[in-house]
């Protein structure tokens, strides 16, 4: 039996929040809080700050809900935690000295990281089209469509079993295929998906 939770989209619970239903925030925020949290905790090591970090951009989505514009959820609550933490790092005080390190550590440009990703994305997704069909198809839908295993089992109608065997396998098949630092950039990005 499919619930309210797994029969929702994201632009639909937007539209819901949007016209004031508040059954559909705890869905939105069970969806994403752990995956933002992840996000947050990436970018700035501290559990309390990105506990805090995490209830803001919540919080502010409830109370802007109804005027806000927002398109995509995902990508407006991810930039919210960067924007937040980056707010919060530029909020600490540093000592001249602290600043002068902190200016002074390279970092590469974003043509240059894009360009890193771009290759890293083009690997990934060749080696993903290696994968048996049925192995493919469960893969991309729990890790680039974010489905549940449950989602995945009731969308193809096979076993929830089947589902984690396949994602296994396809994890399995990356890993040994895979440059090890494009396998590790992989697990990383698919556990701030959970």
């Amino acid at each position: 039996m499919e619930t309210k939770e797994t029969i929702l989209s994201d632009q639909q619970l937007l539209l819901d929040l949007r016209n004031g239903n508040e059954t559909v925030f705890p869905l939105i925020f069970d969806r994403y809080w752990k995956r933002l949290y992840s996000y947050a905790f990436k970018i700035y090591r501290d559990d309390k700050v990105c506990e805090d970090i995490v209830q803001e951009i919540f919080i502010s989505l409830w109370e802007k809900a109804a005027a806000s514009q927002i398109l995509n959820l995902e990508a407006y609550l991810l930039r919210s935690v960067k924007y937040r933490v980056a707010n919060h790092i530029r909020s600490l005080k540093f000592s001249d000295s602290q600043e002068e390190i902190l200016e002074s550590i390279p970092y590469p440009s974003n043509s240059i990281l894009n360009l890193e990703y771009q290759d890293f994305e083009k690997e990934v997704l060749a080696k993903v089209k290696k994968l048996p069909p049925r192995c493919r198809e469960i893969f991309i839908l729990s890790r680039f469509d974010n489905y549940s295993n449950s989602e995945i089992a009731q969308k193809l109608d096979i076993s929830i079993r089947t589902v984690e065997k396949q994602i296994s396998n396809a994890l399995s098949y990356l890993k040994a295929n895979l440059d090890s630092s494009h396998f590790a950039g992989i697990i990383t990005a698919m556990l701030l998906q959970c």
